[in-house]
């Protein structure tokens, strides 16, 4: 049973929102969706509202950022989308967000559909290109073409938004080198605010996980480094700031949002699936739709599984992500600057100290993973 947070705690400011819906599945991506099928939308859209009023009843709220991501959140129609956001603004304390994030796959937007996000708040827009190559966005399931994403993203910087982002993947099935320099250069002629690039994972549950464990596909993290190291060069060399393994922005559009994560702030999720973590508790919503909506309705909420994260584990998941970022972490966290596991990372020029925090170089980048379990 989760207890709710006493009035007197730090209100949670960083909000989650899931919207499952995909037009079709990626046979890459992990993540809890589907295909809206006969899903009643307006309904899943009265539960959505519905759990968000019982969580600002329950439990302190000053939301500073709000990321709607999936599934595809801008699959929902126009209609869909007003009942929504104008739900979420009558039920929760936004007066004071800073930074309204929407991911969005190029063909699922039109510019009436941006109009609405933007009358509502919304400031970011992540765009799920993946790749500028027609081999590689067939490989990957996509929808789009690449002169499609090229025509979304000017849709979207027509619209106005604060801030545009770009999402690629690397180390595809078949990619090579010269492919993926090819996907940064054409990114970069687009000068988006913000560029992530993700190395491809085999997730559990997926179809490129089925074609790994038959053979089909292959990983080799010495043979990804390359795609890693070519990003990590060239991106900055353009203004980008490194702040995330993953992430590159330009000053002024890194993720408010992500960085509250990775800073293991509080956070409170939405929809079917969406974790919560507040003051060290953490739950996650039954990802069923179907179930949750009718959780909701009679419960309000969906809460499925929780724990309470012990000290080890809170200390664990801050050097994950931390060791991630270009900040680092607090040198106290590890025993100090003398620690020797410390003393080695500095010796093999996988660490420097910056001040109060060791930060892994780009060379230890690579191998962040490793890093964090040693220094556990």
């Amino acid at each position: 049973m989760i207890q709710v947070p006493p009035a007197d705690r730090e209100p949670v400011r960083h909000l989650y929102v899931h919207i499952p819906f995909c037009h079709r599945i990626c046979p890459y991506c992990g993540f809890y969706k589907h295909t809206p099928g006969a899903t009643d939308r307006k309904r899943f859209i009265a539960a959505l509202v519905a759990e968000a009023h019982h969580a600002a009843a329950t439990i302190p709220l000053d939301i500073e950022t709000v990321f709607f991501g999936g599934g595809t959140p801008t699959l929902l129609s126009h209609t869909h989308l007003e009942l929504l956001l104008d739900g979420l603004h009558q039920t929760l304390p936004l007066s004071n967000v800073r930074e309204w994030t929407f991911e969005a796959n190029p063909k699922t937007f039109d510019r009436a559909k941006l109009e609405i996000l933007r009358t509502h708040g919304a400031t970011r827009l992540s765009l799920g290109v993946q790749s500028w190559n027609s081999q590689f966005l067939q490989l990957l399931g996509r929808d789009h073409t690449p002169e499609g994403a090229r025509e979304s993203f000017e849709l979207a910087r027509q619209s106005g938004f604060p801030s545009l982002g770009i999402d690629l993947m690397f180390a595809l099935p078949g990619q090579t080198i010269d492919q993926w320099r090819d996907d940064i250069d054409t990114t970069l002629d687009l000068q988006p605010d913000h560029i992530s690039t993700y190395n491809l994972t085999y997730e559990e549950d997926t179809e490129f996980m089925q074609r790994f464990e038959r053979g089909e596909f292959h990983q080799d993290p010495d043979a990804d480094a390359p795609f890693f190291l070519l990003a990590a060069e060239k991106i900055p060399a353009k203004g980008y700031h490194h702040y995330e393994i993953s992430n590159y922005a330009r000053p002024g559009h890194a993720s408010q949002h992500n960085s509250a994560y990775w800073k293991g702030s509080s956070y409170l999720g939405l929809g079917p699936s969406a974790v919560s973590t507040i003051h060290r508790q953490r739950w996650t919503n039954i990802p069923d739709t179907t179930r949750y909506i009718e959780a909701v309705e009679s419960f309000h909420h969906a809460r499925g599984s929780a724990e309470t994260l012990t000290d080890n584990d809170w200390r664990t998941e801050r050097l994950a992500l931390a060791l991630r970022t270009s900040q680092g972490i607090a040198l106290e966290m590890v025993g100090g600057p003398h620690n020797p596991t410390v003393q080695s990372l500095l010796e093999q020029n996988l660490a420097h100290i910056r001040q109060t925090h060791l930060a892994l170089t780009r060379k230890g980048r690579l191998l962040a993973d490793t890093i964090a379990t040693e220094l556990l």
